[in-house]
């Protein structure tokens, strides 16, 4: 199975009493998802199932790659490795998927996927981290494939 983590691009700050989930991105949160996106769409493997945080900041992250997403409650701000775990179907799917939210849940979950623990990491704005599982030596394997950020696309 591979899992990818794309933490949302740069967003507004909260303003005054307005509601989090509402948050849009920057012009500069815009070119990092765009430059993202067009970096990553050709290399998404064509089954891959692409999950995304009901907060307007992680849907217009995706919203850049064009391609169908659903929209998952349960990887709101504020959602645990276990949630993260529990909708990716991770380590059993045999679908790749692809899961578009915030910190610390994403770093905690890189934590968890390669040192056996959750740990405050930090996922930079707009990156992807991508683990694959797979059977070597007749054990299941957990390695990182890539993490990159979106200022190394320039």
């Amino acid at each position: 199975m591979d899992l990818l983590l794309w933490r949302h691009a740069e967003a507004e700050e909260l303003k005054g009493e307005g509601k989090d989930l509402e948050r849009a991105l920057t012009e500069k949160g815009l070119r990092q998802a765009r430059k993202m996106a067009q970096w990553l769409k050709p290399r998404l493997p064509k089954t891959c199932r692409i999950l995304v945080s009901p907060a307007k900041r992680a849907q217009e992250t995706a919203l850049a790659l064009g391609l169908p997403y659903e929209r998952e409650p349960r990887i709101a701000p504020g959602a645990d490795c276990a949630a993260l775990l529990a909708v990716s179907g991770w380590p059993t799917n045999d679908a790749p998927v692809l899961l578009v939210g915030h910190q610390p849940a994403l770093g905690r979950l890189a934590a968890l996927l390669l040192a056996g623990e959750e740990d405050d990491w930090t996922i930079k704005k707009g990156a992807v981290w991508w683990f694959s599982r797979r059977s070597r030596e007749g054990r299941e394997k957990t390695f990182l494939r890539l993490a990159i950020d979106p200022s190394l696309l320039d």
